[in-house]
């Protein structure tokens, strides 16, 4: 269960943290990226590479944070009172 649990947690944090390094990276130039007040000394790819893992990150850990305020299996509210509604 362990293993699929992360799958659902990286996965998808993966898929948006590609589309997000590809809007963020148009608007933003390596180049232009300033370390108080110093330009990074680090190959546009490597600030690539770095942007792609920071942005996974935090994608990862809102997806983590999601599954973790899901309810347990028979918690929760009962939405309605026979499961024949829902059909």
């Amino acid at each position: 269960m362990r293993s699929r649990l992360l799958i659902w947690i990286l996965w998808p944090s993966f898929l948006v943290a590609g589309i997000a390094e590809g809007l963020l990276f148009t608007v933003i130039h390596p180049e232009d990226i300033l370390l108080f007040g110093e330009s990074i000394a680090i190959s546009n790819e490597g600030i690539y590479t770095l942007g792609f893992f920071i942005l996974w990150a935090f994608c990862a850990s809102s997806s983590a944070l999601s599954i973790f305020v899901l309810p347990k299996a028979g918690e929760g509210p009962k939405i309605c009172e026979d499961e024949a509604d829902l059909i």
